[in-house]
């Protein structure tokens, strides 16, 4: 029996998503100069071999910015769509199992939430709630949970219908039991490509969040903050746009070939 050959679009969006993962490791491990650090004689100096990626407008490198804004992006993008995923699962599964006026009164919500754009309701939770780390990432869960909700909700009214969850009901099993061990996992496969599109949608999301000023906050460097503060030296230093772009670019396609290559396989 020949082996399945691995898709093309794992290769791809493996080596993008490696990129970013190696910098954030970087960025964790504190490689390169302080990110936070300034100097009046360094400003807008283009790349060279002392300055990787050059220097912005206070003179602080690039290169350790680019890094730095790397950890923050994969620990919101993360902890986001977790937050999102455990209210989307519960919602989900009780809208999905006991239908009924629970169906109706969380498919309502979600759906209420769902007319509107998404990033208008994060910057108006985070404008109300103060921006900070906490805050960004429990708006942006709130606001893409109805999606991972709506996914769990299809996938757990084609599975309680099975025999073994028939016979699981005859016998008394308690339904938070059914849930949890019988439905859940069997159901937590098809959801996996809405967790990989959720980490793209949710980097995107919080890059124009921090590009407006409501996400990650001064000196902390994120590619949304990097990017506002270059849009008045993209021409004089072009640099200060296309590095953090790139590296914005190089997740967001890794994601979308990983995602692209798990739904080839089913």
């Amino acid at each position: 029996m020949r082996n399945k050959k691995i898709s093309p679009y794992y290769i791809v969006g493996g080596i993008l998503f490696s990129i970013i993962v190696i910098a954030c490791i970087l960025g964790l491990l504190g490689v390169g100069p302080d990110p936070e650090k300034t100097s009046a004689s360094s400003k807008l100096l283009a790349p060279s071999a002392s300055h990787l990626m050059g220097t912005d407008n206070m003179g602080r490198d690039l290169f350790a910015r680019v890094l730095a804004a790397s950890k923050y992006t994969l620990f919101i993008s993360f902890a986001g769509v977790s937050v999102a995923l455990v209210l989307g699962t519960v919602a989900g599964m009780l809208a999905g199992y006991f239908g009924g006026i629970w169906d109706r009164m969380i498919m309502l919500l979600g759906n209420s939430i769902m007319c509107f754009p998404g990033i208008l309701l994060a910057l108006v939770a985070v404008s109300v709630s103060g921006p900070s780390l906490f805050n960004v990432i429990w708006a942006l869960g709130l606001v893409f949970a109805p999606t991972f909700a709506r996914v769990y909700r299809t996938e757990v009214i084609k599975i309680k219908g099975r025999d073994y969850i028939l016979h699981a009901k005859i016998l008394g099993v308690n339904p938070i039991r059914i849930m949890a061990v019988h439905i859940f996992p069997n159901a937590f496969a098809q959801i996996i490509p809405a967790i990989v599109i959720g980490l793209a949608n949710m980097t995107l999301s919080e890059s124009a969040m921090s590009y407006l000023g409501l996400g990650v906050q001064p000196p902390k460097a994120s590619y949304g903050k990097i990017l506002s503060d270059a849009q008045s030296y993209i021409t004089a230093a072009p640099w200060l746009v296309i590095f953090p772009s790139l590296m914005l670019v190089i997740y967001i396609l890794g994601l979308y070939f990983i995602s692209e290559g798990i739904r080839g396989d089913k």
